[in-house]
């Protein structure tokens, strides 16, 4: 089927990866429909007849709402095939980038979000982001009225062939020899089973926790972080296991919990595998970060001898580095981690199996990992502060930002400034405070890292205030 190109935009918006919404406020199977029409029908323009593969989390509606957008795909002469059960969004990005003619994913999930939220995220044809320009051009061929076009589709195991691949990443023969017991929590998410079948093939003896299908995620929000990390740290902490491992809803992030039931922070887990990556696998390359990491990664980038390159927030601006080449690891300040001699996109199961096989070839707990690389690369407090303003103050803020060079914070003298991304000031002691107005959001983010607590809190609130003073 044709039609014309010349549609009109609505209130359907894509942000960085895609569009989500609340269920009750849009997510909805016309807003689906609506969505795929317009992809359906750039995507058959650019490559009549290619395929696309579709996959969906765990939340309300995501597998029909998955069959649905195969559906209006298909019949625009599409190959669409969906996922024959929920799969974490790696998955689904691997299994395209190993499709000599698939042009794209269409992923229904909204991450780590609650689950009063649905998504559909969008991935190219190597399995990473889409460009802006296609987002843009997405939006602007959405129909105002949903489609009732659909066609044939396929239905594939994208889990096995990807497991089959993932175990042959890692030292099975050390990891089964190590004897490790883990706990795995997917929160509810597509990582169900899927972790923990890959831990159980490398010889783990694997506990997996919120692995049954609960739509309302038992009010827990599918973040690998505190405090919805709690009960797989009393779990870890309770049973003796070796580490635990946490997936956000569409496994994309991982969090790791140590052998005393505490999660390792993203500023902790980035360094650390790291340095796996390059001692212990002899593995080469850039490190590339957002501005908003913390210093540790780029001293441990130093340490080993890796080139840093630091770019503004964003997963897309660090996949266009990894597409220059000669990349080892891509990270962000949330603990996404990508590995491009794998994936083009982040992976929390390849970071969990990563550092299953660290703890089993050192000999060493997860926290005794952690105390040996702060003892070579010092030890940093971080943290970041939202100050909310109305949108009137938040543009107002954003207009003066570019202006704003302060002499001193907190009466310190920056040895570094930079405006790449906001506002970063960098101090003599490694110390760095950078204040950056949201892209989407009325809230100025103020990030702020140094050696002692006291100091760093003293350097965000100042720059908190230079926030309000400037709004």
């Amino acid at each position: 089927m044709t039609r014309s190109l010349d549609r009109r935009p609505n209130i359907i918006r894509f942000g960085a990866d895609g569009w989500q919404a609340r269920l009750d406020d849009g997510f909805d199977e016309a807003g689906v429909r609506r969505a795929a029409d317009a992809l359906g029908l750039l995507w058959a323009d650019a490559h009549p007849g290619a395929e696309v593969v579709v996959g969906y989390d765990t939340r309300h509606n995501s597998a029909d709402y998955a069959c649905v957008a195969a559906g209006v795909l298909a019949s625009f002469g599409l190959r669409a095939v969906v996922s024959d059960r929920p799969c974490p969004t790696p998955v689904a990005s691997w299994f395209c980038s190993r499709r000599s003619d698939a042009i794209g994913v269409v992923m229904l999930t909204a991450s780590e979000r609650s689950c009063e939220y649905g998504g559909l995220i969008v991935r190219g044809a190597d399995g990473g982001p889409v460009s802006r320009e296609f987002l843009d051009a997405v939006e602007q061929h959405i129909s105002l009225e949903p489609t009732s076009d659909t066609g044939e589709y396929q239905v594939e195991n994208f889990i096995e062939p990807y497991l089959d691949d993932l175990v042959t990443l890692v030292d099975g023969v050390a990891i089964a020899g190590a004897g490790l017991s883990v706990v795995v929590d997917p929160m509810y998410g597509a990582g169900a089973g899927v972790l923990a079948q890959a831990l159980e093939r490398l010889g783990c003896e694997v506990t997996e926790i919120h692995a049954d299908v609960r739509e309302d995620f038992c009010g827990l929000h599918p973040e690998p972080a505190d405090p919805w990390a709690d009960e797989c740290e009393e779990r870890v902490s309770s049973t003796g296991a070796s580490l635990g491992f946490l997936l956000d809803c569409d496994g994309d992030r991982a969090g790791v919990v140590d052998e005393d039931g505490n999660i390792l922070l993203p500023h902790e887990l980035s360094p650390l595998v790291l340095g796996h990556l390059v001692e212990n696998r002899n593995e080469t390359g850039r490190v590339v970060v957002t501005l908003t990491c913390s210093a540790r990664i780029a001293r441990q980038a130093e340490r080993l001898g890796c080139q840093l390159t630091s770019v503004p927030v964003g997963f897309s601006r660090i996949y266009r580095e990894m597409r220059e080449g000669d990349v080892v690891l891509g990270a962000e300040e949330y603990g996404g981690l990508a590995f491009p001699s794998h994936l083009l996109e982040r992976d929390g199961l390849l970071s969990c199996l990563l550092v299953a096989e660290l703890v089993a070839k050192s000999g060493r707990t997860v926290r005794q990992l952690v105390r040996d690389m702060g003892d070579k690369i010092g030890h940093m407090r971080y943290t970041r502060r939202d100050v909310r303003l109305d949108p009137a103050a938040t543009q107002a803020f954003r207009n003066v930002l570019p202006g704003l060079n302060p002499e001193s914070v907190a009466g310190r003298l920056p040895v570094e400034v930079s405006h790449a991304d906001g506002l970063r000031l960098q101090f003599d002691d490694g110390s760095w405070v950078l204040i950056r107005p949201s892209r989407s959001d009325p809230v100025v983010r103020v990030y702020s890292e140094a050696p002692t607590e006291g100091e760093r809190d003293r350097l965000l609130d100042a720059s908190c205030g230079i926030v309000r003073a400037g709004a």
